[in-house]
């Protein structure tokens, strides 16, 4: 009797995409190791070196034998320090009880839509997009809805289209400020509309804010505060401290949520990943309570990144790019630089970047966004600046080259 191999998969797998961000990462690092000259501009991770009180508390952890299983929510002091520091920077009213901490911001949004969603149901997001949302959405077994946000309003997620998607079957909106990939910011005008709406018609609202130390300029930016003061019993913040202290290996991040989600969420951790790793937990305890100097160095290191970088690509006639406010991406358009009997999308131009000129860019197609680029100044300036002379040279080949195939026409 001749067996059937073994390879039927899960259904809930059918339409779910691996990650592409880690893909193209990949693909640089192995080009780094077969000894190619890259320049990565890929990379969603700081540069920057874990500041030393934090690389202190992990090691003093370890010297103490702070090695063993802890609680599933986090150790009970990371859980204040973290409803201490939004009660100090929003003003906002958090409890211990109702903070879990997770394993980075990945696990923090997909505990909230394994707890939250169920077949069928609805969650209305906004593109461009961190790929991961729309990914796991359909993990969990719901529907992502798409709102598109325009390149000539920076990006900016609308409270009114994010409202007009919202159906009888919505569950929960997800809003990510700042934006991966656009940097955009999120108005509080806008997220008072999602939450009112929102309240109107009980559905959660997921707030995103991993990024939420990485903004440049001077904006009002208190979502926690504007969710929690109308729509307290339907609100989760997602955070980390991946970006914020160059703690991306590390893997720590959290959720505040009403105790009765933060209950469910717990059951979720507790039978998967159980709890974030003893020593990190330390260590994310120093980032939190320590000097924030750190902090201040890389902000305003990326944002002269952003202001060099997006003056020498935005030089080219062919590259247009908003300025963004947070986060340490630029998302250019470069669809005039694209042509049907040549590079033909974002996708192809980035795969010719690599194989031409050694650089790394993540396609602007993995963001439900054709046409576009992601390049991130997580990069030294020197690296940056020789970057963007690779992509310009390249830039001008392709004009060079559309401009040669339609005079020979």
């Amino acid at each position: 009797m001749t067996r059937k191999p073994l390879v039927a998969l899960a259904g809930r797998l059918d339409g779910v995409r691996p990650s592409a961000t880690m893909a193209v990462a990949a693909e640089a690092a192995r080009l780094r190791r077969v000894g190619e000259d890259i320049v990565d501009l890929s990379a969603g991770e700081p540069d920057f070196p874990t500041p030393a009180h934090v690389k202190a508390a992990a090691r003093d952890a370890i010297g103490a034998d702070f090695t063993r299983y802890t609680s599933s929510r986090g150790i009970p002091e990371l859980g204040e320090a973290i409803a201490a520091w939004y009660r100090g920077e929003y003003g906002v009213d958090v409890e211990r009880d109702e903070v879990l901490v997770t394993a980075g911001g990945k696990q923090a949004l997909f505990n909230a839509v394994l707890a939250l969603l169920d077949p069928g149901d609805e969650v209305v997001t906004h593109a461009p997009y961190w790929p991961t949302i729309p990914e796991q959405i359909r993990l969990a077994g719901g529907a992502p809805v798409i709102v598109p946000t325009l390149a000539d309003e920076g990006f900016v997620p609308r409270g009114g289209a994010l409202v007009a998607a919202m159906t009888a079957r919505t569950r929960a909106v997800i809003l990510n400020s700042p934006g991966n990939p656009t940097g955009a910011l999120m108005t509080e005008a806008d997220v008072a509309l999602v939450a009112d709406a929102a309240a109107a018609r009980d559905i959660w609202v997921i707030a995103d804010l991993c990024y939420e130390r990485l903004i440049h300029d001077a904006v009002p930016h208190n979502l926690p505060g504007v969710l929690f003061e109308r729509h307290r019993a339907g609100t989760v913040l997602a955070g980390s401290t991946s970006k914020t202290y160059a703690m991306t290996g590390w893997r720590c991040g959290w959720t505040i949520a009403p105790r009765v989600l933060t209950d469910a969420m717990n059951v979720v951790q507790g039978q998967t990943t159980s709890h974030v790793t003893s020593i990190t937990q330390k260590a994310a305890l120093a980032a939190l309570e320590g000097p924030g100097e750190s902090v201040e160095r890389m902000r305003d290191e990326y944002r002269a990144r952003r202001n060099q970088l997006h003056g020498w690509l935005t030089a080219h006639p062919a590259i247009q790019c908003i300025r963004p406010s947070g986060a340490f991406y630029l998302f250019p358009d470069v669809s005039a630089l694209l042509s049907p009997h040549g590079v033909a999308s974002a996708d192809a131009l980035a795969r010719a970047l690599v194989l031409e000129e050694r650089v790394v860019v993540t396609p602007g197609e993995v963001f439900g966004t054709p046409g576009h680029v992601r390049l991130s100044y997580a990069a030294s300036r020197e690296q940056l600046r020789e970057g963007a002379t690779r992509i310009l040279r390249f830039a001008d080949g392709l004009r060079d080259a559309s401009s040669g195939a339609a005079g020979s026409g």
